[in-house]
């Protein structure tokens, strides 16, 4: 039995990055041997097992065989015979297809600490067209290792074009889909993710509406002001929402499957961003119709999922003390004092809305 730590973490190691996750694979180990030794298996296509004390994944080496549509469509071979290189063949990037010996002795038997050195993203067999969500994973990497100058090589952009013209792509499920996009939207270079699709063809199969959005756009998404992606996506959905509608945010995030916490993030930049952004120049009813609609008397919770997106796409932060202040404004007329003077009913509710927008009044009027 042999253990070597694969893929992503010694990738990340030869780049002198953090190394998160950690990963393993078994050569001449059998699944009887694995639990003899205390591993809990967990794998249901193929043996994983999970280490006694540091549960962390050791997969059994193994071949696979495409034999259906998707990224699903795989048969999977594992017996103590496979040998290490027959497993790193069969992933996606050389620079993904290195392993560790417990020595430290790096194996790269196609060349992936080349590609390192080089800042290339290149498949490591023609294989890597059996599998269409190696496409959305390839622009995934280009998002998250652009800072670092890494682009994708000509002749992988040429697969991925390959693949995205048959229906492999509509093979995959959404959430895997928007998996890979939310994992792309949390990094500094969301742009490059839709560029790569883009060019490659995949942006149209998947994503279309997002065609609309001008690529000047995308690179809004970029740089450090906006910090997760519930903001990128608020900023991007905003954009697509002036180009095409809402109509054409609803059916994009419908389709994937997109949480609702992002949809409502985008829908109130969209609707209400412009307004936040010069809150302190709106009049008293339109102050208040931001309460309204936002539930700001309640809680301010909202403001804080797009505030960062609403500073890129209007140059103005939103001046939280001036609705710190307004919203204390409002909220000391008490509903309890109207009714003690004798308000009820639907008068009570047009005196406390008379009182609110009056106090509002006051706070604009410049102090002398």
């Amino acid at each position: 039995m042999q253990i070597y730590l694969v893929g992503g973490a010694v990738r990340d190691q030869l780049l002198g990055l953090e190394v998160k996750d950690r990963d393993w694979v078994v050569v001449g180990a059998t699944p009887e041997q694995m639990i003899a030794a205390g591993y809990r298996p967990v794998g249901k296509d193929f043996p994983v097992f999970l280490h006694p004390e540091t549960h962390e994944e050791y997969a059994l080496a193994r071949t696979e065989r495409k034999s259906g549509k998707g990224y699903k469509g795989f048969t999977f071979h594992t017996d103590p015979g496979v040998k290490l290189e027959q497993d790193l063949i069969r992933r996606d990037l050389r620079i993904n297809a290195m392993a560790m010996d417990e020595a430290g002795n790096i194996f790269d038997p196609y060349d992936g600490q080349a590609d390192i050195r080089n800042r290339q993203l290149r498949h490591v067999s023609e294989a890597f067209s059996e599998d269409p969500l190696r496409v959305l994973r390839v622009a995934r990497f280009a998002a998250r290792f652009n800072s670092l100058g890494f682009e994708v090589a000509p002749e992988t952009q040429l697969l991925m074009r390959q693949l995205s013209q048959t229906d492999e792509l509509l093979h995959l499920s959404a959430e895997r889909v928007w998996q890979e996009f939310e994992r792309a939207l949390n990094t500094p270079s969301a742009s490059t993710f839709l560029s790569v699709l883009r060019d490659c063809d995949a942006l149209e199969k998947l994503m279309p509406e997002l065609l609309a959005v001008p690529q000047d756009d995308w690179l809004q998404l970029d740089g450090a002001l906006l910090e997760t992606s519930v903001e990128r996506f608020a900023l991007l959905a905003e954009r697509l929402v002036a180009q095409s509608g809402v109509e054409a945010l609803t059916d994009l995030c419908e389709r994937l499957r997109i949480p609702k916490r992002y949809l409502e993030a985008a829908l109130d930049l969209s609707r209400w961003g412009a307004q936040l952004s010069r809150f302190d120049k709106l009049k008293p009813q339109a102050q208040f119709q931001l309460f309204d609609a936002l539930k700001l008397t309640r809680s301010r919770a909202r403001l804080h999922t797009f505030d960062r997106a609403c500073t890129a796409l209007y140059g103005s932060a939103i001046d939280h003390n001036a609705i710190e202040r307004a919203v204390a404004a409002v909220n000391s007329i008490a509903p309890k004092t109207l009714i003690e003077q004798g308000f009820s009913g639907p008068a009570l509710g047009v005196e406390l809305r008379r009182r609110q927008l009056e106090v509002l009044e006051n706070l604009a009027r410049p102090q002398r």
